[in-house]
């Protein structure tokens, strides 16, 4: 119990980090972070319900008002800004990466970890998004399609680096990877 309360927290930390890395802002006010690696690692490593819990966490710091998002952003307004939907998608963008990688435990850890963040971190995250967006700044579909696309290819790179992470992180220390 002790164990798995201390990685959860390790991994909201390390959401928090990824958010101190140098961000920009785009379109909307969306910014390129490296926190949804962050998000795609916790549900490889820690599993859907785990991972899930350490995305709940970091979000409970930022509801408090610390600025662990990128560019330093924090407190109740960012759950009611243009990003609102990624926000809301971090955790549930966990739970499915780990059930994935989880569902496909037979499969190469790669391959699982990659398939889970591709499809929790990039395409569960993208939807969660793009409706926070369209409801948020009254753009409609095209337009909210156009404005993330830009962030796809870089997504991308992220969900493939999560799953080499992981299996790395797999290859020195097998105990720590839940999904396996």
């Amino acid at each position: 119990m002790e164990r798995t309360v201390t990685r959860i927290a390790l991994f909201a930390a390390l959401i928090a980090v990824l958010g101190l890395f140098p961000s920009f802002m785009l379109f909307a006010g969306v910014p390129i972070s490296a926190q949804s690696l962050g998000v795609m690692l916790a549900g490889t490593i820690l599993g859907a319900r785990r991972g899930a819990l350490a995305v709940l966490l970091f979000l409970a710091l930022v509801a408090l008002g610390l600025p662990l998002l990128a560019g330093g952003r924090g407190g109740l307004g960012v759950f009611v800004g243009p990003t609102a939907g990624f926000l809301f998608g971090f955790p549930v963008a966990a739970y499915v990466a780990g059930l994935i990688a989880q569902k496909l435990r037979r499969v190469d850890l790669l391959v699982s970890a990659t398939a889970g963040a591709l499809i929790g971190g990039v395409l569960v995250l993208y939807v969660f998004g793009a409706l926070g967006m369209m409801l948020v700044t009254e753009l409609g579909f095209a337009q909210v399609l156009a404005t993330l696309s830009v962030f796809i290819p870089g997504d991308i790179i992220k969900a493939v680096l999560c799953g080499f992470l992981t299996r790395s992180i797999f290859m020195a220390r097998p105990s720590l990877v839940a999904t396996r």
